[in-house]
């Protein structure tokens, strides 16, 4: 009977210590309208996207530019772009803006992600083009920038920011 059970606590032992694999293809979410869901995106698109970032905080827009393609870029203002020169031209309008009101320019890349949609069977589908990596800045403006990027074959094609003010969970406003 001892050798029953330590057979069978050695054989608990070995079990306990092996590997267990992840998911093949993880994934989780909806997108309204089809059947696909959201997958991990790669660390590779992490980078393109961390070049892009550290190119615009050091207004290198040569570098910034070549990772821009024709796309539709949302600021956060409601300004719409379209191609690198726009984005550059907007951008640059907007730290020249931020110097002759005084203000601190630049912000803190607080976390960013890739994700991909999986596969679709509609050829309607425009999200499956590269990989989406989310980002949230803190400005030194005192706001917090949301972020989308699109990006495919190392360019950004898609983009949109969001601006909103410090804070989690927003101060209650008394009245």
């Amino acid at each position: 009977m001892k050798k029953i059970i330590l057979l069978l606590g050695l054989f608990g032992i070995l079990i306990s210590c092996t590997e267990t694999k992840p998911c093949d293809i993880p994934t989780n979410g909806f997108i309204d309208g089809s059947d696909q869901t959201i997958m991990m995106g790669s660390q590779k698109t992490v980078e393109v996207f961390k070049k892009i970032d550290a190119a615009w905080a050091a207004r290198d827009y040569e570098t910034l530019k070549a990772h821009i393609g024709e796309g539709t870029f949302f600021h956060d203002d409601g300004t719409v772009t379209n191609n690198g020169d726009s984005f550059v031209a907007k951008i640059e309008s907007s730290y020249q803006s931020s110097i002759e009101k005084e203000e601190e320019w630049g912000w803190t890349t607080n976390f960013a992600f890739a994700v991909k949609p999986s596969a679709s069977d509609d050829p309607e589908q425009t999200n499956t083009n590269g990989e989406w990596v989310n980002a949230r800045f803190t400005g030194n403006d005192g706001a917090v920038y949301e972020e989308w990027y699109q990006i495919a074959n190392d360019k950004l094609i898609w983009w949109s920011s969001a601006k909103r003010a410090t804070g989690f969970p927003p101060t209650p406003t008394v009245e």
